[in-house]
């Protein structure tokens, strides 16, 4: 096949994605009456965190919130989270990790009120998420909120129309074969379970080690469940893959583009650029990064966190 009549890889820029998940920010805004108040706790010397910090804050003062960004020392952070979630004017808290990169970040995680945790780290939160329990009450009238990242690639896959929105809700993943790169309990955990949650089968990949994510035969099993693949490698999940979603911090680490099935989706959720510019030539869709979608999510849980009540933001 000659150059020109090769299929063309549509290159999909975050903040285009994020655009149509402003008007529903925007719509639900307008239902409540004061502008609600985001804190941001910079604790890292990660410099990923400090431009995510930079981007919270342009698109918080750009639609309506306010925003405050605090620099506190990491052995200060406890007490400033606790402060902040007894303090009337705070609505949401955002803290950015990684900041110890141990169990002690998981602690300060579960620090964070309920009702102002727009990241949706909380035990409950995190609890209701692998169990596929999508509502706090029983009467569902408050809606469990899902962590930031992996929403993001949730709603960048609903975008970009992977979702078949024939099937109904919480199957529309169903027939679906997709690999994450990254398996950590902020991320790439959490976005399989949610990925299997909604029917597909997802190969979760860590350094060590492969697992299948599957909700199990049919459509009619509510939660995933995890099978350990003995074995396998990139080199066994890639070419079956239709969508491919990777975020290893390293700068040093590319997904092995030969592997790549012919017309996958690509997404990358890392700080790092996890696929070489290559990509292109195998792949049928690429988002090169996802931080704006993730911006707009933390924005979209606070006006469906327990602080405001009665705004509804979508699904």
């Amino acid at each position: 096949m000659a150059d020109a009549e090769k299929p063309q890889c549509k290159v999909i820029l975050a903040n285009n994605i994020a655009k149509t998940l402003l008007e529903e920010v925007h719509t639900g805004l307008q239902k409540i009456s004061h502008k609600p108040k985001l804190v941001g706790f910079l604790s890292s010397t990660d410099p990923a965190a400090r431009v995510y910090a930079e981007w919270t804050r342009k698109t918080c003062t750009e639609n309506g919130f306010d925003f405050e960004l605090r620099e506190i020392d990491r052995e200060a952070l406890e007490d400033a989270i606790l402060d902040a979630n007894v303090s009337p004017d705070v609505d949401g808290i955002l803290v950015y990790y990684p900041i110890f990169g141990s169990g002690q970040d998981q602690y300060l995680q579960q620090l964070v009120s309920i009702d102002k945790d727009v990241e949706g780290l909380s035990h409950q939160y995190i609890s209701n998420m692998y169990h596929n329990i999508r509502f706090l009450d029983e009467h569902q009238t408050k809606k469990s909120i899902l962590p930031c990242t992996p929403l993001a690639v949730l709603k960048i896959l609903e975008y970009l129309r992977i979702y078949n929105m024939i099937l109904p809700y919480g199957n529309r993943l169903h027939g679906r074969t997709i690999t994450v790169i990254n398996r950590s309990e902020v991320v790439g955990r959490p976005l399989a379970a949610l990925l299997a949650n909604d029917g597909a089968s997802v190969y979760s990949v860590d350094i060590s080690d492969v697992q299948l994510f599957t909700r199990g035969g049919g459509l009619r099993k509510r939660r995933h469940d995890v099978h350990e693949k003995p074995g396998w490698t990139l080199k066994d999940c890639l070419p079956i893959s239709d969508v491919v979603i990777s975020g290893v911090p390293g700068d040093k680490y590319k997904v092995p583009i030969e592997l790549l099935k012919e017309g996958a989706v690509c997404i990358n959720f890392s700080s790092e650029k996890n696929f070489a510019p290559e990509v292109k030539e195998k792949a049928s869709i690429y988002v090169p990064s996802i931080g704006k979608v993730t911006i707009v999510v933390l924005l979209r849980n606070l006006l469906v966190s327990g602080v405001i009540h009665g705004v509804e933001v979508g699904d």
